[in-house]
């Protein structure tokens, strides 16, 4: 069981990266999923969501219009597409996959640093 995240890597101001997180093991249209992200110094935000009751996905008002979360129940994998990337969202991303019951599988970070 686990999730496998994309690598990250760097990225210019303005630019766009998307992350990805293939699950095995277990099918992930049983859980709600989303982004947590961490900068030095730092909490932990969660990023994005999905819920697994309706599908309504929630955002950080600090990536708002910037980021899209989505899932591909087919290919077993949910997205982060950000844009507009800002050094503000320089931080280590985990991908996750909650069960109603609470079990939650942790995805490996991948480091996203937004720098010229």
């Amino acid at each position: 069981v686990q999730l496998q995240a994309s690598r990250g890597g760097l990225v210019q101001p303005g630019g766009s990266l998307r992350l990805s997180c293939v699950a095995s093991g277990f099918a992930l249209n049983y859980y709600a999923i989303g982004w947590f992200r961490q900068a030095p110094g730092k909490e932990r935000e969660e990023v994005s969501c999905i819920s697994l009751s309706d599908g309504s996905t929630a955002y950080a008002d600090s990536v708002k219009g910037r980021f899209t979360i989505a899932r591909d129940n087919a290919k077993n994998t949910v997205y982060l597409q950000m844009n507009s990337l800002n050094s503000e969202d320089t931080a280590v991303y985990y991908c996750y996959a909650r069960r109603v019951n609470g079990v939650t599988h942790w995805g490996k970070g991948t480091q996203v640093t937004v720098s010229s």
